[in-house]
């Protein structure tokens, strides 16, 4: 370059040739390498040197497919590698190449003075393997930044970091609810098992059935009731309002938490959508409503078979955990042993996979299976004051002999033409379109289903509630098929809500509630002076009305009883059959004098005719009339009647 001058137009083009990105060995090293022969010769004075610009421009050669094209100044900076920038790692810092040489030296490497420059060509190949980068291999990560924004990781994930919280908060509001619009009663086990038990547990008065005799029940669901009154003893907060409502309320959050277990667990298989459907199917069931937030060992069956479901090791699940689901159906099976009946097909199919099934045996069947019975023998020690096998005694009752068709039987198949289907609803098509849908893996939930059903069918004592267990494996069926109705989601998820409401809220608000409604007539007479001297006698079939857990007083009180016969007795009638045998004849020889006659009498409306005689002749007269149901049957009527001595009017 002249002194103060530009540089002339093949300068310039050399000194940016130099900083070109080299191309091959004699690139790399400043085209000192002789030509090939043929190749053309020496090159002319005006010739540009190997990878530098000629005048026209740049050198361009064909890159390689898929490769990015660096020119200028772009080509000096070299990039770190992809692994490099996933990873954090620093790379090397890149080196310049060497100046090119003077035109004398190339002249005599050319003349064949080249070992010197062999020797550091060795050097500068064994520098670039150096700098080569090495594979490196990733860590597989569940997490947002590998997945695709809307593939089914990220959508995991969004739904794992924003997701529980506020869906918990909501489906606790929403079961809460679901609980005060459930003013009804369903089947008497809901008190009798239950409420009424851990009332005698904590105030020393109450009922014990004659399952409790014959050691059938277990103490282990009504410790947890019997917990709850005690804390509310202790607090003076004992009022019947809150121990009628507060288990209830217990047992309503428990159902919540169980909604949004089943919620994660389909979005952990699954996706976020289709854990949308499947909850919103849950939360739509009109029996799911109906019964979820019932003191039942029925309801809490339910809900530890949802606990132990989040935890199964199914097909593509990384939160299954042997020892968490077998803990939770130990649980179950403790609490009503029939919980066992859908768990065999999942616990066979999950031993038949274990590769090592003698560690799943050793460190997991066995110490579950000892510290679960161990703590149920321990429970039922204290309170029977004996050791009792309560689990071997009902099945042996229920199964073995099949002594439940003393309350009545029905034919083979009732759970297949009414029991699923009327528990189902509308929920019955989507099931069985699910059911088409679903993925090999969820066939042993179809199974788990099959199997109940037709376990139960071979009882010939049945009842809807004892089908309840297998609803939350229907609604998973039933949420993948709305999630894959594309077009017609919103008006199936609408047919759903709608016709899924009505029957909710009948069965919650209105049928069946006159059960309920009386006790607060007996209530009254417990804040009443008269309570000393009022006896009030329940003539209807046995356990319709709750008893003592609902009035909270040491009020005398009768019911007809219906135990079975355990001798074999074949002619063997219980005192409610005598009583509606002939229910005149029954009043006027039990109270043959006037002495022994209760205080109150209560009874359905269908009775009012028969013993209307009587109630003329001995001074009741009726005080109250309750609503019960709209469809009266049999010994059930459509109101229940109070009826009151005339001549205990004026005493209080």
């Amino acid at each position: 370059m002249p002194p103060g001058g530009a540089a002339a137009p093949a300068d310039r083009h050399r000194d940016r040739g130099t900083r070109a990105r080299p191309r091959g060995l004699s690139a790399l090293l400043g085209g000192t390498f002789p030509r090939p022969a043929g190749s053309g010769g020496r090159r002319g004075p005006g010739a540009p040197r190997p990878g530098s610009a000629s005048p026209r421009g740049p050198e361009q050669r064909p890159a390689r497919p898929g490769a990015p094209h660096l020119t200028g100044r772009e080509t000096t900076e070299r990039r770190p590698p992809p692994f490099a920038r996933a990873t954090g790692r620093k790379c090397r810092p890149a080196v310049p190449p060497p100046p090119p040489p003077p035109p004398g030296r190339a002249c005599a490497a050319a003349a064949g003075g080249a070992p010197p420059r062999m020797e550091a060509a060795g050097g500068l190949l064994a520098r670039a393997r150096a700098r080569r980068p090495e594979a490196v291999r990733l860590r597989k990560r569940r997490s947002v930044l590998y997945g695709a924004p809307g593939g089914p990781a990220g959508q995991r994930g969004a739904g794992a970091a924003g997701g529980p919280a506020p869906l918990l908060a909501l489906t606790v509001a929403l079961r809460t609810l679901n609980c005060f619009l459930v003013q009804t009663s369903f089947v008497p086990d809901e008190y009798w098992q239950s409420l009424e038990v851990a009332h005698r547990m904590v105030n020393n008065y109450g009922y014990l059935t004659w399952e409790w005799a014959n050691g059938l029940r277990g103490y282990s669901y009504p410790l947890i009731f019997a917990g709850i009154y005690k804390a509310l003893q202790l607090l003076a907060k004992d009022d019947v309002h809150l121990l009628i409502w507060v288990p209830r309320l217990a047992q309503a959050v428990l159902a919540a938490f169980a909604d949004v277990k089943l919620y994660s667990l389909v979005q952990h298989l699954e996706n976020a959508e289709t854990a949308k459907c499947v909850y919103f199917c849950q939360l739509c069931s009109w029996f799911t409503w109906y019964s979820c937030t019932r003191t039942l060992t029925n309801t809490m069956e339910t809900l530890l078979t949802i606990f132990a479901l989040s935890y199964y090791p199914i097909k593509g699940s990384k939160m299954g955990s042997s020892c968490k689901y077998l803990a939770l159906i130990a649980l179950a099976i403790v609490i009503r042993p029939t919980a066992v009946i859908p768990w065999i097909p999942l616990v066979f199919s999950h031993f038949l996979q274990e590769q090592r099934k003698a560690d799943l045996i050793l460190h997991n069947y066995i110490p579950v299976g000892l510290v679960t019975v161990g703590t149920s023998l321990i429970i039922d020690r204290v309170f029977f004051g004996e050791w009792v096998l309560v689990q071997l005694n009902f099945l042996k009752f229920n199964v073995l002999q099949n002594l439940g068709t003393f309350y009545g039987s029905h034919p083979w198949h009732w759970y297949f033409t009414q029991g699923l289907p009327v528990i189902l609803g509308t929920h019955l098509p989507f099931f069985i379109h699910g059911c088409v849908l679903a993925p090999k893996r969820y066939r042993i939930f179809l199974m788990a289903v099959i199997w109940t059903v037709l376990v139960y069918s071979t009882l010939s004592h049945k009842e809807f509630r004892f089908i309840y267990p297998v609803l939350p494996f229907c609604m998973v069926f039933c949420g993948y098929s709305l999630k894959h109705l594309k077009a017609w989601k919103k008006s199936a998820a609408s047919f759903l809500l709608l016709s899924n409401l009505l029957p909710a809220l009948y069965t919650g608000l209105i049928h069946q509630r006159g059960s309920l409604d009386v006790m607060s007539h007996i209530q009254q007479l417990c804040n009443s002076s008269y309570q000393s001297q009022a006896f009030v006698f329940i003539m209807m079939p046995c356990h319709s009305t709750p008893f003592y857990s609902h009035v909270h007083c040491p009020l005398k009180m009768r019911f007809l009883q219906c135990p079975p016969d355990l001798t074999g007795n074949e002619s063997y009638t219980d005192e409610a059959d005598v009583f509606y045998s002939n229910p005149l004849g029954w009043l006027n020889k039990e109270f043959y004098n006037d002495t022994l006659l209760p205080s109150h009498l209560i009874f359905f409306s269908v009775l009012e005719q028969e013993i209307s005689s009587f109630l003329a002749l001995r001074g009741y007269e009726r005080t109250a009339t309750v609503f019960h149901t709209h469809v009266p049957q049999g010994r059930v009527g459509s109101h229940i009647y109070v009826y009151r001595k005339k001549t205990d009017i004026n005493r209080t």
